[in-house]
């Protein structure tokens, strides 16, 4: 069985955090690419556990398989075996509409471009994830200030650089409370300073929220929030 390595000493998640204990499981779970001779081994014999109320960062050189352990955890992509659980939930036991659903309220996922909506503002942007998610009354400025882009509530996408679109797309990934965050790159677009500052604040989510937290990076001066770092190499996660 894969370990992790716990490379950082951050306090244990809060009162309410430990209340949502269940988090992420992946348990000996693979992913095959390919066909024949030309399979690749994305996935090979995972096992990641991941508590609601802490912060994992995944490490690793690109092709490790960092993208593939998102999707499979995010239910983007089936995997060929083994089991990924999430908030208790058996991935393999929803059809494709429970499936939709399932990803909408208990998984947020924040992509690395951003992956916003060209003709929606900001506000629109998160209003509409709110929706799908068939919830009531909504009001987007208090997660778009949390990110510093209240101020930009009524832009669209193109009007916007690349780091405040990524900061747009955290505040949409966390509007309904999602019970799994995955993360993709969330500083690839962002100076230092806020980088520090968007990481620090998936960081606070997680903790105060109970969020089982994933997030995939090369930026290694944002670390420091996680309260573990493991690595993914050919497939596998290894100590470091």
């Amino acid at each position: 069985m894969n370990t992790t390595t716990t490379t950082t000493s951050r306090p244990a998640p809060s009162a309410t955090a430990a209340g949502n204990a269940v988090g992420l499981r992946l348990e000996d779970v693979t992913l095959d690419l390919g066909d024949g001779d030309r399979t690749v081994h994305a996935l090979d014999h995972v096992d990641l556990a991941v508590d609601g109320g802490e912060f994992v960062a995944v490490v690793g050189p690109s092709g490790a398989g960092k993208s593939s352990l998102l999707a499979v955890a995010g239910a983007l992509t089936d995997a060929t075996s083994g089991t990924v659980r999430v908030h208790g939930t058996d991935l393999a036991t929803l059809g494709r509409r429970r499936r939709t659903r399932f990803r909408l309220t208990e998984i947020g996922f924040v992509f690395q471009s951003g992956n916003l909506v060209p003709a929606l503002t900001v506000a629109d942007q998160l209003r509409l994830a709110h929706r799908l998610a068939a919830r009531g009354a909504f009001d987007p400025t208090p997660l778009l200030d949390a990110v510093g882009m209240a101020h930009k509530a009524d832009r669209r996408p193109a009007e916007l650089s690349g780091g405040e679109r990524q900061r747009v797309g955290i505040a949409r990934a966390l509007v309904n409370d999602p019970s799994v965050l995955l993360v993709d790159e969330p500083t690839s677009a962002l100076d230092r300073q806020r980088s520090q500052d968007v990481v620090g604040l998936l960081a606070e989510r997680t903790h105060s929220f109970g969020v089982a937290t994933v997030m995939v990076t090369h930026d290694h001066d944002v670390l420091g929030h996680a309260d573990r770092v493991v690595e993914m190499a050919d497939g596998r996660l290894q100590d470091l």
